[in-house]
């Protein structure tokens, strides 16, 4: 149902998409997983025919994005990143518009407005205005929006955005049974996102393709290294560094760092899966004399881990 090739898309001289190429069909959710500034919602709006590519192809049931926007917007369900709605409108009569852009009429526009809404969770926002509504109401609209007349492709940007956690659970299983008979294609920034709702995940860095395959994979990937911070009581930074190269499997992380008096604060890498890394820093202290003070497991931003994944860390 989607199909982009060699796409690409330049803002005057900053290049946002960088010759990206994929596939996305019905029976499964494709996420596209990747750090703020991406490319991701760039690549999802050319889908929905808000933007036109600078060069390469995407097709999106049958239609080129570049030369019939019109009718491409017509096949596609998009939910905007954070749902711009207006303030005025109800959630009805947003619905009601959209309805009727997409040629509805009668009971046909009633029933799709009344599914839509439901499916969506929206129901109960239809006579509120949009100005009075929480984000997470907003978010709720904009789905619903999108599932408007039941289009076959669906393109969502961050669609869990700003729900709690009961409406998360809810839109997750929505967006995994509406994936059994169409193509649904969204964006996050957060691993754990993907997981749980994708059966492939597309890798996105700095405009480009970094990688793709399962969510086990992708996981795997990012997760190269544990990080441990240590706080040691030690003569001096000296004897600290020389008393790691005793410490099987770590890897200094920059030079230690003075903590007030006699202490140092360090950060060691270890490669992902080995065996208790902590259990391991604590037994080497002791064996060297010298006093733990503190000890905590360190997570990889965002920017770090897709940085290992691309090979980039040294930027």
């Amino acid at each position: 149902m989607i199909e982009v090739r060699d796409l690409r898309k330049s803002y005057g001289e900053f290049e946002a998409v960088r010759g990206v190429s994929f596939d996305a069909g019905p029976g499964g959710v494709v996420g596209i997983l990747g750090p703020n500034g991406a490319g991701k919602t760039t690549i999802l709006r050319i889908l929905a025919g808000y933007h036109g590519p600078t060069s390469g192809t995407a097709r999106v049931a049958g239609i080129d994005a570049a030369e019939d926007s019109r009718e491409l917007k017509r096949r596609v369900g998009y939910l905007p990143e954070n749902a711009p709605l207006y303030p005025e409108l109800t959630a009805e009569e947003h619905l009601a518009f959209a309805a009727e852009a997409r040629g509805l009429r009668g009971p046909a526009k009633a029933r799709a407005i009344r599914e839509a809404a439901e499916r969506a969770g929206a129901a109960e926002a239809r006579a509120i205005p949009a100005e009075r509504l929480s984000k997470g109401w907003r978010q709720r609209v904009g789905l619903a929006l999108a599932l408007l007349g039941d289009p076959p492709v669906l393109v969502l940007d961050e669609p869990t955005a700003g729900l709690d956690p009961n409406q998360i659970r809810q839109t997750r299983q929505l967006i995994r049974d509406l994936g059994r008979d169409r193509t649904v294609l969204l964006s996050t920034h957060i691993l754990g996102e993907a997981e749980a709702l994708c059966s492939e995940i597309l890798v996105l860095f700095r405009g480009a393709l970094a990688g793709k395959g399962s969510p086990r994979e992708i996981s795997e990937g990012l997760a190269s290294r544990d990080r441990l911070e240590a706080v040691i009581k030690a003569p001096g930074a000296p004897e600290v560094e020389a008393a790691l190269a005793r410490l099987a499997g770590a890897g200094l992380e920059g030079p230690p760092s003075p903590e007030g008096v006699g202490a140092w604060r360090v950060r060691l890498g270890f490669p992902a899966g080995a065996a208790d890394p902590a259990e391991s820093v604590s037994d080497w202290a002791a064996s060297e004399g010298f006093k733990l003070l503190e000890l905590k497991k360190e997570r990889l931003s965002m920017e770090e881990a897709f940085a290992r994944l691309t090979g980039e860390e040294g930027e």
